[in-house]
């Protein structure tokens, strides 16, 4: 437990001495939180589901970002995306595609534009993969994708472990169930080309698969679906049905993914694979400066829990409320219904691919560098710590009310070295297109 924690809190930077009394101080305000919670879960609103938009049935297409997406079921928060076969060290691996650093090779896939990517070499040649194509004659491939041959691969056969804390959170002990192996980046460059992808390996073998226990699939896939042989003049395609963050951007609710992250802690919270070189891509802090790969992502340690509560967001209502101790399956029903009425993180998110500025819709990358705050004792005491929905709106309060919200332990707030691969699939209500309000002076404001 202690190993686990003090690695937790050596994650954002702090020294031994100042993260057992960054512990010491955590703990104390989530049990006054978790005293406040009460009364709040009882204030007979529409509960943790409130302002989270559609939250059953087919998402509408005109809904996606994804363009690829084949369906978002709500319903049983699941988006299917198609599925391709890969090889690596000999063995059959099978991936998805969500973003590229090329306009147009992102619009012919109907992929996320996220020319950052471009930039995520810089200082770390090992978070981008260089892959080959195979070339295949006509008589083998009348119609379909290449096998595409990766460097490297997730180990899929841990098992993911969480044991909550006397609090929930932090976690007592945890253990990521995906870790990659050497090589293996989800960010790939064919070999001949320039371009990005975003291309994460999400099962290995050639089946049966295992979407229950995930001894050879990633933690968040629910389904998988390998089609025979295309008959003559047709094509029939392989999909994978994955589980579905939600979250929120310029005060819209989005759903998205996560598939890998540089830190096992968050590996564990977010289901995806901890590939520890993601950690040194460009760059801690980088967000839309010179020379990153990286866009920001708002999330909260000690926010409101209970699933009857409207307020409740973060790591905490997430390990009390989101059944974060259990694998991810499709018939775990109480799992899965806990998720899709709120009891998911609820990150805010930064730049998203449907605001109108173009600047900023064009800053969109899927590797979010986590900027992770904690509501002081004062912002407890006075309810000020309430859900938050949009990124100015956060760091406005981080720059003006340091009293009221800090980073980790009370330290600065800002990035806290950890990042995620987290491609966004859509929006449930209206799209994203302008943050709430306007930065305030001397704000972190992405720059000019």
């Amino acid at each position: 437990m202690e190993k686990g924690v003090l690695h937790y809190l050596r994650g954002y930077r702090l020294g031994l001495f100042a993260g057992l009394v960054a512990l010491a101080a955590l703990v104390l305000s989530l049990v006054l939180r978790g005293m406040g919670s009460v009364a709040a879960a009882s204030d007979g609103g529409p509960g943790a589901a409130a302002g989270l938009g559609q939250l059953s049935g087919l998402l509408p297409r005109e809904n996606l970002v994804l363009e690829s997406a084949l369906q978002v079921d709500l319903t049983h928060e699941t988006v299917r995306l198609p599925l391709y076969k890969g090889t690596a060290n000999g063995h059959t691996v099978w991936f998805i595609l969500t973003e590229a650093s090329d306009l147009g090779l992102a619009k012919n896939s109907g992929l996320n534009y996220a020319p950052k990517l471009a930039n995520i070499a810089i200082g770390c040649p090992d978070c981008v993969q260089t892959v080959t194509q195979d070339s295949p004659a006509a008589d083998q491939n009348k119609f379909g994708p290449a096998v595409i041959h990766f460097q490297g691969q997730p180990d899929f056969s841990p098992t993911r472990t969480l044991v909550p804390g006397p609090h929930g959170f932090p976690p007592a002990s945890f253990s990521p169930g995906a870790v990659a192996r050497k090589g293996y980046s989800p960010f790939i460059r064919i070999e001949g080309s320039s371009a990005v992808y975003n291309a994460p390996i999400v099962a290995s073998g050639d089946g049966p698969f295992d979407v229950v226990h995930h001894a050879n699939t990633g933690d968040r896939v629910l389904g998988i679906h390998i089609a025979p042989p295309s008959p003559p003049g047709q094509f029939l395609e392989s999909w994978v049905d994955l589980l579905l963050v939600k979250g929120f951007d310029a005060g819209q609710p989005i759903l998205y993914l996560s598939t890998e992250t540089g830190d096992p802690l968050a590996a564990v919270l977010e289901r995806s694979t901890y590939v520890p070189a993601l950690a040194r891509a460009a760059y801690n802090g980088g967000d839309d400066f010179l020379g990153s790969s990286r866009e920001r992502l708002f999330g909260f340690i000690n926010g409101q829990t209970g699933a009857n509560n409207r307020q409740a967001q973060g790591f905490q209502h997430l390990v009390l409320d989101g059944h974060a101790s259990e694998d991810a399956s499709a018939g775990n029903a109480a799992l899965i219904n806990a998720l899709r009425n709120g009891g998911d993180l609820l990150n805010v998110f930064g730049d998203f691919p449907t605001l109108k500025d173009p600047r900023h819709a064009d800053a969109y990358s899927p590797l979010w560098d986590a900027q992770l705050g904690q509501w002081t004792q004062k912002a407890i005491d006075e309810g000020i710590d309430k859900r938050q929905i949009d990124e100015n709106v956060v760091f406005n309060l981080a720059a003006t009310r340091p009293d009221l919200l800090t980073g980790p332990g009370g330290a600065a707030y800002g990035s806290v070295g950890i990042d995620i691969n987290c491609a966004v699939i859509g929006f449930t209500d209206e799209a994203p297109t302008a943050n709430l309000v306007t930065p305030a002076p001397n704000s972190q404001f992405p720059p000019r």
